[in-house]
């Protein structure tokens, strides 16, 4: 209820805004539709992977190309089915995805595998800004790791990755910086390598020092 997801859904056009605006690279992006937020870069992976992540019955090779169709087709619309596979084994290899093949149904794969795959897909649309909502929730732990080094690698690539989670230890070991929601406004933005889990805790609590 804090407002995090919310925010992240309006910034990809998944939910209108309020107010505010959207300022990229010193523009101001006019957001209105995923697709608007597709076009300029971002991407959602959102904490209900099955429901809005993924096209669970197809299989893997379908939503690996699923945001970017265009890549892989015709002018007139038709697929380019060597292209298309050949991209889905570059990103199954490139994540280290276990599938018996690429035309696995994504449905019978372990929820990090499933993980992956939504993250293949968007790296592949080449978006430059990526929303992990609860990424690791519901996968188990070795899972979470090989999520958390590809979320590391990608931020050293420069991809701005912004991670919500309402687990501190994860926050506290994969971020920068730590924007602190409450009751759907940032109560504080902290240096990670300077704060602690009971500063995070006040602010979370809605409560907010008098010199800020």
């Amino acid at each position: 209820g804090a407002g995090r997801t919310e925010v992240a859904r309006a910034i990809f056009g998944a939910d209108p805004l309020d107010s505010g605006e959207i300022t990229f690279e010193s523009r101001v992006l006019d957001i209105r539709t995923p697709q608007d937020a597709i076009r300029e870069g971002i991407a959602y992976l959102s904490e209900d992977r099955k429901s809005d992540g993924l096209a669970v019955k197809m299989s893997v090779a379908a939503n690996t190309t699923l945001a970017n169709m265009e890549a892989v087709s015709s002018k007139f619309g038709v697929i380019d089915f060597a292209k298309h596979n050949e991209i889905a084994r570059k990103y199954v290899d490139l994540l280290n995805v276990k599938t018996p093949s690429i035309e696995q149904t994504v449905r019978l794969l372990s929820g990090g595998n499933q993980q992956k795959i939504i993250i293949g897909k968007w790296l592949f649309r080449e978006s430059r800004i990526l929303f992990f909502d609860e990424p690791t929730r519901g996968i188990d732990v070795g899972a979470k790791f090989a999520i958390y080094k590809i979320m590391d690698e990608l931020a050293a690539q420069g991809i701005g990755v912004i991670l919500i989670s309402s687990e501190l230890p994860e926050v506290l070991g994969l971020t920068d910086r730590i924007a602190v929601f409450h009751e759907g406004k940032i109560t504080g933005v902290l240096k990670t390598a300077e704060t602690n889990q009971e500063e995070i805790m006040r602010y979370a609590s809605g409560y907010v020092p008098a010199a800020q």
